[in-house]
Formats: C-alpha cells, sequence, structure tokens
C-alpha cells in the first residue's frame, strides 16, 4: 500500500464501520471488508440516441479510470403513456414538454447493445445498463450483463422489482425519492434474488445541492439491510464523493457527458471527462488516506520518532550509586537513550555519568 501503510488482509480493515457480505460484480467485490469502491460512468442517455457519441462515452468512461459504463435501455412506448409530461428540469434542459417524444429521440436501436457491450468489454470496462421495460430486460440479460440496475423511478414498481428479482444476476438498486418504508418494501421483493442485492442512496435532483445530499443515509440502510450501499451522485465536485467515501460508499454512479450544454435532461448534471477523471482520482485518494483503521505509525513515521521524542540525559554530573531525580535527569530530545515514557526517578547510577550525556539502560543499576 501507499504512504508506507502496512499491507494487510482483507480482514483488517476494520474502518468499515458495519461489515456486510460482500457481492461479485464480474470481477469486482463490492461492500464487505473490501476496501475498494466500484466507480460506474453513468452515460444513460447522454448519447442523444446517436450510437457513435455512446462510443465516445465509453472511450471516455475508461480514459476516465472509471471500473464501469452504465446506459439505459427501453422502449418509449413501453415506459410512459403518450399524454406523459416531461420534468421540469428535463423541460428547462431543453427536452421538450413530451416525455414520450423526448425517450423516442432518446432510443437506440435494439442491434446497438452487444456493440456497446463489446466496446466496453475491449476497454476493460465492466458493462451495465438499466432496463425499464421486460424486452429491455431480457434483451440484457441475454447479452451477459453482469448485473442488473433498478432506477429511482421503480423502485415502488413491483411487478419490475419481481421481474428483476427473477433474473438470476445480481441486483443494483437506487433509492432517490424514497422514505425508508418503500426502500424496506423494495428490498423484501429484491432479496428474493439468490445473485445478490446492493442499493445507492440516491437524491433525485439534477442538479443535487450538496445541502441536500444527506450522506449519512448510506450507513442508515447499510445497517438496516446489511447489504453494500453506494452513492447516486448528481453533486457538483468531488465533495460529496469523498465525503461517501469516507462514510464507506461501496459503490458510486456518476453521469458523464461529452458536453454539458448539450441539448437532454442529463447535460447539464453531469461531468464532462476532465471533471471525471478527477472525481475518480478523489475517490481513489479518499481510499488511500482512509488506510486500515489499525492506530500504528506508518513507515515513514519511523525517521521522525527519534528527533521529535525524548529521551534521558544527564542534567549535571552524576556519581556512581546516586539516586536518579527531577534535578538531576531531564528529558530532551533526540532519543539517544532512556526514551521518556519509562520512570527513571528513584533508580541508581551504577556508574558515573557525565552532565549532558544521555541516559542508557546500562547506566542504571
Amino acid at each position: 500500500m501507499s504512504a508506507g501503510i502496512p499491507d494487510t488482509t482483507i480482514s483488517d480493515v476494520s474502518w468499515y464501520r458495519s461489515a456486510v457480505p460482500a457481492l461479485q460484480i464480474g470481477p469486482h467485490e463490492i461492500g464487505g471488508e473490501y476496501g475498494r469502491a466500484l466507480v460506474i460512468a453513468e452515460a444513460g442517455v447522454n448519447h442523444n440516441g446517436d450510437l457513435l457519441l455512446a462510443h465516445r462515452l465509453i472511450d471516455a468512461s475508461a480514459d476516465s479510470g472509471a471500473d464501469a459504463v452504465k446506459f439505459q435501455t427501453f422502449s418509449a412506448s413501453a415506459v410512459v403513456t403518450g399524454g406523459g409530461a416531461t420534468a421540469p428540469y428535463q423541460e428547462a434542459a431543453g427536452s421538450g414538454t413530451s416525455q414520450r417524444s423526448m425517450l423516442e429521440r432518446l432510443e437506440l436501436p435494439v442491434t446497438a447493445w452487444a456493440e456497446l457491450r463489446n466496446h466496453a468489454i475491449d476497454r476493460e470496462l465492466l458493462f451495465l445498463s438499466t432496463a425499464f421495460d421486460r424486452a429491455s430486460l431480457e434483451l440484457l440479460t441475454d447479452l451477459g450483463v453482469d448485473a442488473v440496475k433498478v432506477p429511482s423511478g421503480e423502485l415502488t414498481n413491483v411487478m419490475y422489482l419481481e421481474s428483476h428479482a427473477a433474473c438470476g444476476l445480481p441486483i443494483l438498486a437506487s433509492t432517490g425519492m424514497a422514505n425508508m418504508e418503500e426502500v424496506d418494501a423494495a428490498v423484501s421483493i429484491l432479496t428474493e434474488s439468490t445473485a445478490g442485492l446492493a442499493l445507492f442512496h440516491c437524491v433525485s435532483a439534477y442538479p443535487t445541492p450538496i445541502a441536500a445530499s444527506n450522506l449519512r443515509a448510506i450507513q442508515t440502510m447499510r445497517d438496516r439491510h446489511h447489504v453494500p450501499v453506494g452513492w447516486s451522485d448528481h453533486t457538483a465536485g468531488n465533495v460529496a464523493a469523498i465525503a461517501a467515501r469516507a462514510l464507506g460508499a461501496a459503490m458510486f454512479e456518476k453521469h458523464v457527458t461529452l458536453d454539458r450544454t448539450m441539448v437532454g435532461p442529463d447535460h447539464r448534471a453531469s461531468a464532462d471527462p476532465a471533471e471525471l477523471t478527477a472525481y475518480v482520482e478523489a475517490i481513489r485518494a479518499c481510499e488511500s488516506a482512509l488506510g486500515n483503521g489499525k492506530k500504528v505509525p506508518v513507515d515513514i513515521e519511523f525517521e521522525n520518532r527519534r528527533v521529535a521524542r525524548r529521551s534521558y540525559y544527564a542534567s549535571r554530573d552524576i556519581v556512581e550509586g546516586e539516586q536518579l531525580d527531577a534535578i538531576n535527569i531531564e528529558a530532551l530530545r533526540p532519543v539517544d537513550g532512556v526514551p521518556a515514557s519509562e520512570r527513571l526517578v528513584g533508580r541508581t547510577a551504577a556508574r558515573a555519568i557525565v552532565a549532558g550525556a544521555p541516559i542508557e539502560w546500562n547506566d542504571l543499576a
């Protein structure tokens, strides 16, 4: 490990406040006492329905150092009625007032998904996508994805949750807009999956003000449901991510865009490639700073201990057989003799000690 921190086994990572069983997603172990968070670059629908742009988002995700890239797979007609309105933030982003027409513009052809999956694998990324309807879920499971994602808006959709619990894959579920009773109800369905469950704390506001993050909910849900919990992050910057990692967030999800000024519902609340790179680096730096939870000096401290701590010196000439006291000895830097952590008052000098000399163990009777 970096900075001279002694290497440890997984069971030594005691900073994790409440150890939970690890969840295996592809080559990644999430939660438990494993010290590395999974960082998901959420490409979502920021491709604007353009397959070439979707491929560019995969490359940007890989270049940032993220572990995974995630999209959203859906058929607009299976998600929303013809009269469904867009959310205010979507309308403000230029997506119009019709949710159906917005989603239709953001659909990718069925043939695109295998192509995108293969590209992600070539870039050594875990490929994930949120399925918003049953046909899309079947498409993704047939592609061999390593996990399925439940978005916040579907957390109270019983039929949707049951279909995901039955698909035989690990489930990542976001909890934006939900209270704890709704989370409990969803977990009771999703834990029917034998492949495992992880939750995301999420605030469904785009962007999310820092003050609305409520990051302590990560600990609350982890302790309550005993599953890994991550942070689906819609805040600007890296502050919330660092705080979430320190609180034990096991996963991160961050929207990525090539240009925040593009027309589309999520671009404004997304990180551009440079910001995503800085985001991943901040999480990894935080992990490095967390260490292993053991209070021991690290290697780079040892060279300073001798000069920063004190040992005993003779404050005047001491004769053989003289008793040591607060007058004839004093504690001074550096540590060249018996360390000041020992008690020497009342001990007897075994031989003469000249003023200013460090007192060593063999000077004592």
